[in-house]
């Protein structure tokens, strides 16, 4: 099993270290899900009451099913008035039944674009989509026009995002420049804001939007006046003079993932363009509003990076159905069991009385381990919540250091020092010397295989400095070979032929919980080799319950508080003959 601490911060260090990772998809999943459920209900209910007065509300304009002509332009520029261009039309259609289920309110077109130069090189195009009664037109000059009759709306079909610097990380060694030039296959974006304390301009890259998803939403609701609730405000089209409101035009991006998006650059000679024009029932476009809302509260809290909510959509759109939704309801265990690991751990190192049995050096690996990862967390600029949440994790660990050594500070020297000493309870038998003998030959093939991985690092990989090297190198190790930590208590438990000092409540809330990532290992998108990470935990906890059932419980051995099996028996029965003495005497 991974390291507590590495566990906790898997995902992050994996995209620190180019190496993806879905580790924490199941908490976010949950979360997402119940912060977009909340906020519909809590518009539902506390939205402002409906007046008596039928007066008092703003209604819509059009009725259902009233038929619609629709005009779809492509054009550079943002204001739309050239309305006899038949070069910048490039949809048109005709008596679409509005609000109206069924497949006469659905169409689509496939179509090639072909970008102008300007465009190529960091230009704007905007879709310019207009809807009107059918017979009327939408050009404000025909004199059939109509201005309670005509709706429309504009939106962007390039977005620009800054480019990712590769200026930050360069190769130790001063590899060739070829190398260093090269560009990766698939362009990184980078939306945070470190990139304004760079030196330099920002490098912005124009990217198409290959899917344009036109929905007209299904909303007859009266509103008061001037009391429209919020969630739908900022969207409600209303007419100046009747107080009413036009149909809602909503461009559908939600499913539009950002690796879909193609690059705009001088070689590009055409780009595909799916349009589609349908309904959208009112639940389901609160729904999606809701859920990108939520994101942002995640990305400004710090609990999600950015990328991630598109990982959290390809689940939904790629993954089966039925194995998801066993995930979402396993998720919500998978937060149950590991608090109940968490406190179980804590209580049995605070109750604990005697290391017989127990790695000690254990322990302090997996200290150094979390310290290495906060450290690695540390200079890639991480979010508070995860940087928070590996901090706590090293303290706790180095408590348990606390509760498995003597801890003391030696001033002999101009400097105070802290001094490790063993408890007797560990140095007094056997453990300490089985911990002593696992750990000299595990190092051994622990410290060859960091030799290895720091030199591939070194060789291959860009890094900041010599300091990320060694911190990305290390936490490469911990992530990859954390697993080897685990190797010293299974020796003392072959060699001592015990299992009884262990935490097993704590060890099975932890199996259960590796379960669950080999349910998300299938389910989420993750490279090889996290996916081995997890089984690898699954091979560690099955030796463990064949040692369980190997080893049979030994009475005559003290358990984690002091006590053995034979000193429960004594003092039960000496309590019962005291109690038969005090019966006689009354």
């Amino acid at each position: 099993m991974a390291p507590p601490a590495a566990a906790a911060a898997e995902g992050q260090v994996q995209r620190g270290q180019q190496q993806g990772g879905g580790g924490g998809f199941g908490q976010s999943i949950t979360g997402i899900i119940r912060i977009a459920v909340f906020w519909y209900f809590a518009s539902k209910f506390f939205s402002p009451k409906k007046p008596s007065d039928p007066t008092q509300l703003s209604t819509n304009l059009f009725q259902k099913a009233e038929p619609l002509d629709m005009w779809l332009y492509l054009s550079e520029r943002e204001k739309f008035n050239e309305f006899s261009s038949e070069r910048e039309l490039v949809w048109h259609e005709t008596n679409i039944p509005y609000a109206l289920w069924g497949p006469e309110s659905t169409r689509s077109l496939s179509m090639k674009y072909y970008p102008s130069e300007a465009l190529k090189h960091n230009g704007s195009l905007y879709a310019h989509v207009f809807f009107a009664r059918s017979g009327y037109p939408p050009d404000p000059s025909d004199p059939e026009y109509q201005p309670l009759a005509v709706f429309g709306k504009t939106h962007s079909i390039v977005t620009h995002l800054p480019k990712s610097k590769a200026g930050k990380k360069r190769s130790l060694l001063g590899g060739s420049k070829d190398s260093d030039e090269k560009e990766p296959l698939i362009e990184v974006v980078d939306d945070t804001q470190g990139d304004s304390e760079d030196n330099g301009p920002v490098e912005w890259v124009s990217y198409w939007k290959p899917n344009i998803t036109i929905n007209l939403v299904d909303d007859f609701t009266g509103y008061p006046h001037n009391a429209v609730p919020p969630n739908v405000a900022p969207y409600l089209n209303l007419e100046p003079s009747t107080g009413n409101y036009f149909p809602t035009i909503f461009f559908n991006e939600f499913w539009l993932l950002r690796d879909k998006m193609i690059a705009i650059n001088e070689t590009v000679k055409e780009l595909a363009l799916n349009l589609e024009v349908g309904p959208i029932s009112m639940t389901k476009w609160q729904l999606f509003l809701q859920i990108d809302q939520s994101f942002q509260i995640h990305r400004s809290y710090g609990s999600m990076l950015e990328g991630e909510a598109d990982e959290l959509k390809r689940v939904f759109l790629e993954g089966n159905p039925y194995l998801l939704g066993i995930t979402m309801v396993v998720s919500l265990l998978h937060s149950v069991f590991d608090f109940l690991a968490f406190k179980n751990d804590i209580q049995f190192w605070n109750k604990n009385k005697s290391m017989e049995g127990l790695s000690a050096k254990s322990v302090i690996v997996s200290f150094i381990c979390q310290l290495i990862v906060f450290l690695y967390l540390l200079d890639n600029e991480t979010s508070w919540m995860i940087l928070a949440s590996s901090g706590i994790g090293c303290c706790i660990e180095f408590w348990k250091i606390g509760k498995a050594m003597h801890i003391e500070i030696d001033r002999t020297g101009r400097i105070p020092m802290l001094r490790f000493r063993d408890r007797e309870s560990y140095a007094g038998n056997k453990t300490k010397e089985y911990d002593d003998m696992a750990m000299k030959y595990l190092s051994y093939v622990l410290f060859f295989l960091v030799a290895c991985s720091s030199v591939y690092s070194l060789k291959y990989e860009r890094h900041k400095s010599w300091y990320s090297w060694i911190l990305s190198s290390l936490t490469s190790c911990v992530y990859m070979f954390g697993f080897i930590m685990m190797c010293p208590q299974l020796f003392i438990n072959y060699k001592l032929k015990s299992v009884a000092h262990l935490p097993w409540r704590q060890m099975t809330y932890k199996f259960l919980n590796t379960i669950i990532d080999d349910l998300f290992a299938f389910v989420i998108k993750m490279p090889i080799l996290h996916r081995l990470s997890v089984f690898r935990d699954d091979v560690i906890f099955l030796i463990y319950v064949y040692q369980r059932w190997k080893y049979p419980v030994d009475k005559k051995r003290v358990n984690e508080f002091g006590f053995s099996g034979d000193d429960e028996v004594t003092e039960g029965a000496v309590d019962t003959a005291v109690k038969e003495e005090e019966k006689k005497t009354n």
